[in-house]
């Protein structure tokens, strides 16, 4: 327990000095590899949400990883406290299940690129803005992680949308024509041939398992380098979907899991 405690601390003295304050700016465009908010943006809980920034996404406690568990092997469901995940849950209402997935990458990547300054609430806030964290449209986590029924964005057909010819033959999207974006972090096929990730370490890269889709996710973003800059983190953001008000969205919710986390200590 001492030495969970002593790792906590070491981290969160780490992860804070690279606070993120992510401030209002244009962002150049560049290439977008992910289709995210292709679905309907849900409302909001009716419970009136905490004031927080729109223009901040702080980081907050780190997440806990078991004692001894290795990042770098560990699957998502054995490296995470869950202590921990039950206690986050409980005070943000994110499932447990999802709150394992997005702890587990924050976790893994603070082992792999500890520079990038990525934490677990930046990919809740993505993955509550794209499905709910697994539960668009009825859809729901089971305990292995994997989001049932699949969760698909619209047919990528130009209309409304970007036109995106297929590209994986129909195997992930169920859909030979044009490509549509599948699971809980709601990737495109051909960003997922380039960053699928095997979160729960079971030979297998799924973007309908949210462990899978929340370590790739986490990469993705990671990609250019470090996200500790207003900028950096901003367009990071920008590049999972070019609108300025998703990226104000992931803020504020990432926001209110910091907050409620927070404040339930």
């Amino acid at each position: 327990m001492a030495a969970r405690r002593r790792r906590r601390s070491a981290r969160v003295q780490r992860r804070r000095s690279a606070v993120v304050a992510v401030a209002l700016g244009v962002v150049p465009a560049g290439i977008v590899v992910l289709l995210a908010a292709c679905l309907s943006v849900p409302e909001r809980d009716e419970q009136a949400p905490p004031e927080v920034s729109s223009t901040a996404a702080r980081i907050p406690e780190a997440a806990v990883a078991v004692t001894g568990a290795d990042p770098a092997r560990a699957p998502a469901i054995d490296l995470v406290d869950p202590a921990w995940a039950a206690e986050v849950a409980a005070a943000t209402g994110i499932p447990r299940r999802a709150v394992v997935a997005y702890a587990a990458a924050d976790l893994t990547l603070a082992n792999e690129q500890p520079s990038c300054a990525i934490a677990w609430n930046t990919l809740a806030g993505i993955g509550w803005v794209e499905t709910r964290h697994g539960a668009y449209g009825g859809a729901s986590l089971d305990e292995s992680g994997l989001v049932s029924p699949r969760i698909l964005g619209p047919r990528l057909d130009g209309d409304g949308v970007a036109a995106v010819d297929d590209t994986d033959g129909g195997r992930l999207d169920g859909d030979e024509r044009w490509d549509r974006a599948v699971g809980p972090m709601q990737f495109i096929p051909e960003t997922w041939r380039r960053w699928g990730a095997d979160g729960d370490a079971d030979g297998t890269r799924d973007p309908n398992h949210i462990d899978d889709a929340a370590l790739a996710a986490g990469r993705y973003l990671c990609r250019s380098g470090p996200l500790d800059t207003a900028a950096r983190w901003r367009q990071a953001i920008f590049t999972y979907n070019p609108l300025t008000r998703y990226v104000d969205d992931v803020a504020v919710r990432a926001n209110e899991y910091a907050h409620f986390v927070d404040d339930s200590r």
